[in-house]
């Protein structure tokens, strides 16, 4: 079930409503990620000299330029766990139209789905933004204590708070938040795995721009298709 949305998810990119919002997506998350590194290079050039003067070798002149260098990589290792907090908050933005741009293909025939204005949008991305980026500064303390398992552990909690969320925005567009509520608890196994399925690409630095926007829609679909099933 799973899979079979995600590569519907995938086989819509070329669809032209898609991929308006999709490149929209993919621009936004390039100016986040391009955000965070100017803030991160910004704290970095303030906390070191633009020049040092050792005994024997003299001034050196280069350490701005070398932090400058330097501040490449690091920035990519670090966009591994950016891209969560990042995928979030474009969820927040864009999920009603890539949704809706689903359902038109593939869900025809449903009534009007439930309007979230952009504000509301807005706001809850921010909420849901500080919940992953507290979660993630409490799992450090797990990365320290149990490193070979880091990438697991990130993978799974993430996976479990994206999954929560992913499902219940896309779910309150077709019901109240309670019902929404009552059926991803019911289907709690397989919203836990498709939000880790989502996780895993999106420490894949590039492939990872691509991914909060077809995780929107891999969600779209998981929800009609557990919405369908008995509720027995």
């Amino acid at each position: 079930m799973i899979f079979t949305s995600f590569f519907k998810a995938i086989s819509q990119i070329g669809d032209p409503k898609f991929l308006r919002v999709l490149l929209m997506g993919f621009g936004l998350t390039i100016a986040l990620l391009f955000g965070f590194y100017l803030v991160f290079l910004g704290i970095f050039q303030w906390i070191f000299p633009d020049s040092l003067t050792l005994p024997w070798i003299g001034e050196i002149n280069w350490i701005d330029d070398a932090i400058s260098w330097a501040s490449i990589p690091l920035m990519l290792i670090l966009s591994v766990f950016l891209m969560v907090p990042v995928a979030s908050a474009i969820t927040g933005l864009f999920l009603d139209q890539i949704a809706q741009a689903v359902e038109d293909r593939h869900y025809t025939g449903l009534p009007k789905a439930n309007e979230q204005s952009f504000v509301d949008g807005v706001k809850d991305s921010i909420g849901f933004l500080g919940v992953i980026i507290g979660a993630n500064i409490l799992a450090l303390i797990l990365y320290i204590f149990l490193a070979p398992l880091a990438l697991f552990i990130f993978w799974g909690m993430n996976g479990y708070l994206l999954g929560r969320e992913y499902f219940q925005m896309v779910a309150i567009r077709r019901m109240s938040a309670a019902e929404a509520k009552a059926l991803r608890k019911r289907h709690a196994l397989t919203v836990w795995a498709a939000g880790a399925l989502m996780t895993v690409p999106l420490t894949i630095p590039f492939i990872n721009l691509i991914i909060p926007i077809l995780g929107v829609a891999t969600f779209t679909h998981l929800f009609h298709r557990v919405r369908a099933l008995p509720s027995g």
